[in-house]
């Protein structure tokens, strides 16, 4: 029987390296062998335990790879073939249930939260359900994308985060042409965000960050449709936004992670009748420098946005083989089953160090 190397997070910060037998695919399942898996802020935090998560799991949830077993029933569903590159979607779908039958299929009855890619326990047979991994199960209601066949694996996982920066920048607020766009975090989904916006065509894109570990962010910024981008350390975003345009923003789109002020910056950069779309968990309850009567008195929408969706997977990955923006020269650190740890751990902020604007798990040769 084949096997598979994975790698196990036991409990926060202690990861193990343990083989499973890859199980024999059934008539409406798959086995994919992973070649790539993109990181992300709820990957660092599994990691460090701010993101709860089964006690034993193998984490990594922007999964590409190549289908190595289908069954009959399963190759009809997905439209797969052994062989094929695919992008894996992070939620499931029974596709029968009320919220799948309408679409939001996050909210999928039988799945939800309850089964994601990269958060379900190894001690739930057959266990294999993480993207740090060299194989993953595929059950019957994964959802799957067709990857170009010639597109590489590590550049392909950035279906992932500029799908989000099309659903959480354009779909969710509805940016139109003409709009202003503020995005607070100029990480990879920041970027993503703001490529999305100016695809739009929004008139001005304005990103912040804070300080020397987003300086290399904000200094690229530009290259991917942003007219101004502002280190908050440094420079008020309301005060640097109505010089450089005169008015504040029609979107405000929040992506940081762990920062508990960013919501209340989100608040008052927004114009009257705005909306604020709400995307990086705060991990705290706390928010200072809000005031909610500007919420009332603004007549602000506020959105919060948990994942993505299958028709932005598909338009991320259109963007990407168009080659319109140069996601392709993103700096980037790619690490096999040796070197995740430590990547993560700079990630965290636990090891000194800034982190890549995209991390990559690539299973070893």
């Amino acid at each position: 029987m084949a096997t598979a190397t994975a790698m196990v997070l036991k409990a926060p910060r202690q990861f193990e390296r343990r083989r499973f037998h890859v199980p024999a695919a059934g008539p409406r399942e798959g086995i994919l062998r992973v070649e790539a898996c993109g990181l992300c802020g709820t990957d660092h935090e599994q990691y460090s335990g701010h993101v709860k998560s089964e006690p034993a799991i193998i984490p990594g949830h922007e999964v590409v790879g190549i289908v190595e077993e289908v069954g009959d029933d399963g190759a009809a569903r997905w439209g797969v073939t052994p062989g094929q590159r695919v992008a894996v979607e992070v939620f499931k779908s029974c596709g029968e249930c009320d919220a799948c039958t309408s679409g939001i299929y996050r909210r999928c009855a039988r799945n939800g939260t309850a089964t994601m890619v990269g958060f379900t326990s190894v001690d739930s047979p057959p266990a294999l359900g993480g993207g740090y991994a060299t194989h993953l199960f595929l059950s019957p209601d994964s959802l799957l994308l067709p990857v170009p066949a010639d597109m590489d694996p590590v550049y392909a996982t950035l279906f992932n985060p500029l799908g989000a920066g099309i659903r959480w920048g354009v779909e969710l607020p509805e940016t139109r042409p003409g709009d202003v766009v503020a995005i607070l975090g100029p990480g990879v989904r920041g970027l993503c965000a703001a490529a999305a916006a100016k695809e739009a065509g929004a008139e001005f894109v304005m990103i912040t960050g804070l300080g020397p570990r987003d300086a290399e962010r904000l200094a690229i910024a530009p290259r991917f449709g942003v007219d101004l981008a502002v280190d908050v350390a440094t420079t008020d975003p309301n005060d640097a936004l109505r010089a450089a345009i005169g008015r504040k923003a029609d979107v405000v789109v929040d992506v940081t992670a762990k920062a508990p002020t960013a919501f209340g910056q989100a608040v008052s950069l927004a114009t009257n009748g705005g909306t604020v779309v709400l995307a990086g968990l705060r991990g705290s309850p706390e928010t200072p420098g809000l005031d909610p009567d500007r919420i009332v008195f603004k007549e602000l929408r506020i959105l919060g946005a948990l994942g993505v969706d299958m028709p932005a997977y598909r338009k991320a990955l259109a963007l990407l083989e168009s080659n319109r923006y140069p996601f392709a020269d993103l700096p980037r650190q790619v690490a096999g089953f040796g070197d995740i740890e430590g990547l993560l751990q700079v990630m965290a902020g636990d090891r000194p160090g800034v982190p890549p604007l995209h991390g990559v798990f690539a299973p070893d040769p």
